[in-house]
């Protein structure tokens, strides 16, 4: 006995219906998430460039004046353009996160995801960077180094380190955002299954029945 064609068909659309619709549930919510860290991460860092910028004071030892600002470091330097490069690729990694979502071929599609995920590791390697070496040029002003004979300066400057320290932390908070992204991306790309692989591995079944009977 012949099995009708058209129940091939209804057999493939009810079995294909509710995987794309649970995928597409589960790839908003990672869209929204990543939306949601791209842009705090804008913020942090905006908010650590413009506390760094504008972070400076003037003291007077022995009636000479003495300035401490961010440009006399070359680690807090790094710092400030680490930032500048997350703000500037989050906002363009935005963008492409639109053009990704609604018009990216499901061929395509995981291509362009490892591209994705490259770039969140990038960013945040650069921007752990740059906290490090924050970190050890404050950790040194505030505390010293006997053993060099390095003296602590924020006894001196203390807003310019508190300001600092806030700035660092700013920065910190940027990473773990990007640190997040990255967990994500690397997430979506071992669990995400395509329409190519969902039907390639329902083929053989379907093509098996007529022959069956």
């Amino acid at each position: 006995m012949e099995k009708n064609p058209l129940s091939s068909e209804e057999e493939k659309s009810t079995t294909t219906i509710p995987i794309s619709s649970s995928s597409s549930s589960s790839r908003s919510s990672i869209f929204i998430a990543q939306i949601c860290l791209r842009s705090l991460a804008i913020v942090f860092a905006l908010a650590a460039i413009s506390l760094t910028l504008t972070d400076k004071q003037t003291i007077s030892l022995f009636g000479l004046q003495f300035k401490a600002r961010y440009s006399y470091s070359s680690a807090f330097r790094f710092l400030v353009g680490a930032d500048a490069v997350l703000c500037v690729s989050s906002l363009l990694s935005l963008i492409f996160l639109f053009g990704l979502l609604k018009r990216s071929e499901p061929n395509s599609l995981q291509t362009k995801l490892f591209l994705l995920f490259v770039h969140d590791t990038v960013m945040m390697v650069l921007v752990v960077a740059g906290c490090a070496a924050a970190t050890a040029i404050g950790y040194v002003g505030r505390h010293g180094e006997v053993h060099m004979t390095w003296q602590a300066v924020c006894e001196q400057v203390p807003k310019f380190c508190n300001r600092m320290m806030v700035a660092v932390m700013l920065s910190y908070l940027a990473f773990l955002a990007y640190f997040t992204l990255t967990l994500l991306s690397a997430h979506r790309l071992m669990t995400r299954p395509t329409h190519w692989t969902i039907w390639t591995q329902l083929r053989p079944t379907q093509s098996q029945n007529p022959s069956a009977e």
